[in-house]
């Protein structure tokens, strides 16, 4: 599956955790140069390689995506949720 979309939160992220691009093409298995061009919107990222970025940064997928403000990971925000209710 590919996605496209606005790719500025990947490369916000990339920087919030102080990696290079080559650093991120290297854990996604691809170049520098087609990691350049996600985050300058000339290539696509697929699904894989978006799942791979939530869990590196810990943040879900639809963080990833701008369809939630909440970057908290799914399974950390139903564990704190579930936190509350027995308390």
């Amino acid at each position: 599956m590919v996605i496209k979309m606005k790719y500025q939160r990947i490369k916000d992220l990339r920087e919030d955790f102080d990696y290079y691009q080559k650093d991120i093409a290297k854990i996604l298995n691809i170049t520098q140069q087609q990691y350049s061009n996600i985050e300058n919107e000339l290539s696509v990222i697929t699904a894989e390689d978006l799942i791979k970025l939530a869990n590196l940064y810990h943040v879900s997928v639809d963080y990833i995506l701008k369809l939630t403000s909440n970057d908290i990971p799914y399974e950390e925000n139903n564990k704190s949720k579930r936190d509350k209710v027995t308390n």
